[in-house]
Formats: C-alpha cells, structure tokens, sequence
C-alpha cells in the first residue's frame, strides 16, 4: 500500500480534478431523489401479497380512502344538509377525487344530476326520510348520531400528485373549514392525509444535517485547532455524500420513511474514519518528517479502516433479507455508499491533507491532553475492578435480552407497532382527530375481500343469497365497524326503487334481482367498485375496521376464513370461489410479521459477518470473540431502556441493532488492531496503554461523533425518528463505556496476567 498512497499523494492535483468533476453528476443525481412516504412504500413491489393487490385494483380500481367529516349535533337539520352538500358539491370539481355520500346516493335516486344545483329545501326535506328509512347509510358509516360523512377516493400517481391533489381539495373546501358553521367542524381523515403528514415532516429532514455540519465543526475545531483541517473533512464529508446519495439518484431509488438514514450512516462512518485516520496522521513525532508520517498514518490505519468500513457495510447489507422495503434498500444504499466513502477516504483525503498542508502536533498541539493521563491510569484501575465490571456487563445483558425476547409464560416479548397512524406526532391535529374519532367512525383500516369464481357465477340467485349471509356474518364480529359489497348496493338499489331496503328472502325477487345485476353492471358505477362488470366472475367485500396491529388483522383474518367456510357448508354454490384477503390492512400486517424476522436474520448475519471480517484481521481467538463484548452489551441494555421507558419495536427501532454493531464494531477493530500491535512483545497492561494512547481518543470523539450525528433525529418530527435517535445515541455511549471497562476488565481476566511491577516506574 505504500506504493499506492505515494502516487495519490504525488498526482494529489489531478485526484482533485478528478474529484472536481465527478461532484457535479453526483450531485445531479442526488438532487434527482423523490421522497415519498407513502404506507403502500413499505411493502417491497415483487411481495405476493402486494402484487395481488395490485392485481385487485386492476379489477375494482385502484385509489386512497378517505373521509371528509361533517360533525354536528343534529347533523340532519335543513341547514347541516344544506352546508354538507356544498361542500360536496365543491370537492366534486377536484379532478380524480371522487365522492360517495348519502347525499350524492340521494341525488342519483331522484334524478338531481346537475351537481352544481343545490338542493331545494323540499328535496332536502325528502332526503332526511330518504337517510331514515333505512340502515344502510349507517352501516357504511356515512350517517351518524353527529356528523355526515363524504367518502373520498384520491386516484394518486405519486407523493407530488398526492400534494397536489390535497393542495386542490384545501381549495375547494378552503373556506368550510375556516367558517363550518352550523357544522361544528370539518374534518379530514384517511390514508391520504397520513400520507400528506408523513411526506411533509420529512420535508424538514436538512435540520438534522445542518446539525450534524455545526456538531463537526465544533468538534473539529476543538479537537485539531485548525480550520485547514476542518475543511479538508468538510470537502470529503461532502463527496461523500454525494456520492451516496448520487448513486440514489442514478438508481432511481425514492426516499422513504426511514431514507435519512442513509446519509446520516454515511456521515457518521466517514466522520468517525476520518478522526482515526487523522488523529493517527497528527501524533507526528519530531524526528519523522511529514511526508513520511503521513504514508505512516495512511498504512497504519489501513487495515483497520477498511476492515471496520467493510464490516459495517456488509453488515447494512445483510438488511437485504427484509421484506419491508424501506429497509431492503435503506441496506442497499448505505452499503454501496460505504464501498464509495471507503475510496473516497483513502484517495481524495489525503490529497487534501497535502494540498492544504494540514498541521500535525508539532505545528499545532492537540487538544485532549488529559487522555493521556487517562489512557495511563485505566489499565491499572480495570484490573482491580475487573470481576464488577464483568460481572455487570453479563448481568445487564441478560435482563435487556429478557426485556428484548421475554420469557415464555412470565414475561411478553417487547410490543411491535406498526401503525401509521402511531408514526405521527401525538401533539399533531391529525392524530388527535383521529382518535377522538375512533369510537365513533367505524374505522380506516381497509381490508378487501377478494372473491373468484367462474364465468357468470357471480350473478347466480343462490351465490348472491351466500354473499348476503356471508357479509351479514362479517358485521357481527364487533371490530368490523363495516361490510360494504355487492349485496350492499343491490339492497341501495332496491331501496332507491321503492322495493324497501331489506334483503329479498322470496326465490321470485331474488331471481328478479339477480337478472337487474346483469343489466346493471356495465352501466352502473356503483357495482362496478364490487363487481367485474362483464364476465360477472368477481366480486369483492370492503370491510372497515379499527385494527392495525398485526395481532388485530390475524385475528380478523381467521374470523374472515371461519365464516366463509361455515357460509359454505351451508350454501354449495360458493365451492366454486377463491377467497383471497387483499389491501393496505393486511400490507401492513405483513409488515409487522416482517419485523422480528428482519431484526433477528440481519443481526445474526451481521455478527457472523463481522466475525468473519476479524477472522481475517485478527488471528488471535480471544480476539475474535472479545472484541463483540461492547457492542452486544450496549444493544441489550439499549433495549432494557427501551421497555423500561414504554417504546416499542416500530419501522426505525427495528434498525437499531444492526446499526449500532455496525458502527460501532469501528471502535472495537481499532482496539483490538493496536492491542494486539503491542501485545506481540508486550504485557497485557502495555499492551492496553498503547491502545489507549493511540486509538482511545480517536474512540471518545468517534463515540462522540456517531451519538452526536444520531441524536439529531431526536428533533425529527416523526415519534419514530425522534426514538431511533436517542436510542442510537445512547447505544454508541453505552459501547463506549464497555470499551473502557468491560472489555480491558475481560482481557485481564482472560489472559490471566498480572500488574507490571515496573509500571510505576514507567508512568
């Protein structure tokens, strides 16, 4: 390597113009990147159970659910229907938001086809007997004891279009929010809301590198004392970045909930690389000149650089295994741009540190003095206090590995959350809305029931009594709040022609109504959200609920199948259907199933890489084992923290583990790197000293740098972000505590040595 870091240093102009040049496609190619923050974003597009809901939307169309809520408290006095039916009225001229309300139902029945007519007050006299004759506006949820709803469906391309779609609707319903009156208030709820929310708090994601920049300046600044060295790792930080976030871009890859991440790891790894790379590079000793020190520095921390950016990389790699996308390519991402941040680190680096002829401790002393007298004192003090601080460490592991897993029968494993809905701020008027809301809406968890069968079948009389005994069986179960198919609309329709709004028992009207279904399917759109209008061979069920855990939707999902087959024993002509549940619901169920697998296969992967990547580096076996102690430990108290504080496993915490072995596994690397070094000639505690001394600092400010870097997600917006960032933080410190205690402690006890007798004369 000597060679090659002699010839960067030589050519070091032509590798800045070289640099120079490839910075501006990079970043071309980073300004490129979408964000969207969509839910449907979390599920990876070649998943089976993503693509059969694509396949439905093919079929019923596609779209976001939503409900704009009319609250009063008689909301069908004249004036209430009056002012709801201006407002739909004016969110029909959104283009590709469409509408379903009692009162456009209404509209149909009686002919008043020109939506921008208001309602006459005879017509809206006749619409409060329309709504009372029967229940099924209620069970739909589009009439209640205080409020009348309008459905919405958003036929949305993308997260700009979504803005742009809710930027048309606040238009059009502008001045109804702003004066409701006699509506005590409008409110807006659903998917696309969310959506909306989640994009827009990522908006603000440039704090937490504004951040990160201030935090590296300061750090710099007081750790090197030079603004030349302080700008060296500003160009190469920036390079970095580009390069990582460039290759996003030349991808075609889109920002998701958890994208900031990316450039944060990058951030952090380069920063923490470059403070052992220059830190090394700075304890020049006065009798090497420059020149030779510094292709001393670059080969003596080659190895352990590359190793623990490698190690890290690998490690995000192993992300790969999830099925929730944002992680899959969170991993993708980040290790690609760790394979660029190592290249960039080891060519443009030190062809800035000459270029801008950076000091060294003889130009200009380093602050951290006391480290020294620091990195003498521990060896001595972790060998008296060896068995505590081992002991401790052990016994802390075990109870955050308890909090983590549980104990069967005693303790439950930690709770996991995956609902949107819970992702955003508590304090937001959204989320209140929503939960205030929640008893009395019967919900916005979609669920889809997906039913095939044969050519016609559908509109069979004995099919179509199955249906209606099948979807009266779905509303029974109390966490359905609604059953909407195709029985639904064929009962509205009847009620629309004075036939009552009650389900026919009469073979006669049931043929009757089977035989309308098959005139009325190619021309009415209301079947034709429940039924494949021309071959009559699908239909499908909408249920409502207020499920969103995994454990919620399982349980749905078994009630669903044990009612279909019970439906089916009693009426043979549904053998011929394929049942199949479909929807943003049982994305999101899938989701969390997805969690604890993707925890647990990544972490494991990631020490078994990380492992092997000692193997390489280091050949002694204790080494080996040893230099995992600090990272394992912090994670598992990390996640005693996490229960004892009330937080749960989400989307963001999820990614904790592998994160913090995966950076934080630099620190040990470099430990072991320097010890070792010495070990070949030394004793333990000169062994430990010599670490301490030339890599000890380096792992404070390192440390200092990951929490630090990390902690700025504690100002996101998104209650998940603002845990990952604290948890991290705490996890890269809690590492750091290991390395200075726990990990000498256990080297002292395994390599069964005893204080120097001369080292007081050597201190």
């Amino acid at each position: 390597m000597s060679r090659v870091f002699r010839f960067i240093i030589a050519q070091r102009r032509p590798v800045l113009a070289l640099y120079a040049l490839l910075l501006m496609p990079l970043v071309y190619f980073a300004v490129q990147v979408r964000q969207d923050n969509s839910i449907d974003r979390l599920i990876v597009p070649t998943d089976p159970d993503y693509v059969a809901t694509r396949q439905f939307e093919q079929v019923f169309g596609g779209g976001e659910f939503a409900l704009l809520l009319a609250e009063a408290d008689a909301p069908l006095t004249p004036a209430v229907v009056e002012r709801v039916d201006r407002i739909e009225r004016a969110v029909q001229s959104v283009p590709r938001v469409t509408t379903n309300s009692a009162l456009s139902v209404f509209r149909r029945a009686k002919g008043i086809t020109q939506q921008s007519e208001p309602l006459k007050p005879q017509q809206i006299e006749e619409f409060r007997q329309f709504v009372a004759g029967t229940d099924l506006f209620r069970r739909q949820g589009l009439v209640g004891d205080h409020f009348l709803a309008i459905g919405l469906i958003f036929v949305v391309k993308d997260s700009e279009d979504r803005l742009q779609l809710l930027a048309a609707l606040d238009r059009a319903i502008g001045e109804f929010e702003v004066h409701p009156e006699p509506l005590t208030r409008l409110t807006k709820l659903g998917q696309p809301f969310v959506n909306a929310y989640l994009d827009d708090t990522e908006r603000s994601a440039w704090r937490y590198f504004v951040l990160f920049t201030l935090f590296v300046i300061a750090l710099n600044v007081s750790l090197y004392r030079s603004v030349r060295t302080l700008l060296a790792f500003l160009i190469t930080l920036a390079v970095c970045l580009a390069a990582a976030v460039g290759y996003v871009g030349a991808t075609g890859g889109t920002l998701t909930i958890v994208s900031p991440m990316v450039p944060m790891t990058i951030l952090v790894t380069a920063t923490s690389t470059l403070v052992y790379l220059h830190s090394r590079f700075v304890e020049r000793p006065p009798e090497r000149s420059v020149d030779a020190h510094q292709l001393f520095a670059l080969e003596n921390k080659f190895v352990a650089c590359t190793a623990s950016i490698f190690a890290t990389a690998v490690g995000f790699a192993a992300l790969e295994v999830s099925d929730i996308r944002p992680i899959r390519d969170m991993g993708g991402w980040v290790a690609v741009g760790l394979v660029f941040t190592w290249v960039i680190v080891f060519t443009l680096f030190p062809a800035l540190q000459k270029v801008l002829k950076t000091p060294t401790q003889q130009e200009r002393r380093m602050t951290g003095g006391w480290f020294l007298r620091f990195a003498a004192w521990l060896p001595r003090f972790s060998y008296r206090q060896r068995w505590p601080f081992v002991v401790a460490a052990l016994a802390l592991s075990a109870v955050g590995a308890v909090a983590l897993f549980g104990i069967p029968n005693l303790i439950s494993p930690m709770q996991i959350l995956t609902d949107p809905v819970e992702y955003m701020d508590h304090a937001s008027p959204l989320y209140r809305d929503i939960k205030r809301l929640q008893p009395v809406i019967p919900g916005l968890s979609i669920t889809q029931i997906w039913l095939k069968g044969s050519l016609g079948s559908v509109s069979e009389p004995e099919v179509l009594a199955g249906m209606h005994r099948f979807q009266q069986a779905l509303e029974a179960d109390p966490q359905v709040g609604a059953a909407i198919g195709l029985t639904t609309i064929l009962r509205l329709i009847r009620y629309i022609g004075g036939e009552g709004g009650t389900w026919p028992n009469d073979p006669a009207a049931l043929e009757q109504l089977a035989g309308d279904l098959e005139g009325l399917a190619a021309a009415e759109p209301m079947l034709q959200r429940f039924v494949e209008p021309h071959a009559l061979a699908q239909t499908q069920i909408t249920v409502v609920t207020r499920t969103a855990e995994h454990q919620d939707f399982e349980q749905l999902k078994q009630y669903i199948d044990r009612n279909w087959h019970q439906v089916v024993a009693e009426n043979p002509s549904l053998r011929g259907f394929q049942l199949q549940t479909v929807g943003l619901n049982p994305l999101h169920a899938k989701m969390a199933q997805g969690l604890v697998p993707t925890l647990v296969k990544s972490f494991v992967l990631t020490v078994i890489i990380i492992f092997g990547a000692f193997l390489v580096v280091f050949r002694n076996g204790t080494a080996r084992l040893m230099a995992m102690i600090p990272s394992i430990f912090a994670i598992l108290v990390m996640f005693l923290a996490m229960r004892l504080s009330g937080m749960t496993l989400n989307i963001a915490t999820i990614l904790i583990a592998s994160t913090v072995l995966g950076t934080s596994e630099n620190d040990q690397i470099h430990f072991f790197y320097h010890f070792l070094e010495k070990r070949r000639d030394g004793t333990v505690e000169e062994a430990l000293e010599h670490t301490l001394r030339i890599a000890g600092r380096a792992i404070l400010f390192a440390t200092m740098i990951n929490a630090g870097g990390f902690l700025a997600f504690g100002l996101a917006d998104l209650p998940p972000m603002r845990q990952f960032g604290v948890l991290a933080a705490l996890a890269f410190l809690l590492s750091m505590v290991a390395d200075f205690s726990a990990l000498p402690a256990a080297l002292w006890i395994l390599f069964r040595e005893r204080l120097d007798k001369t080292a007081g004369d050597r201190h």
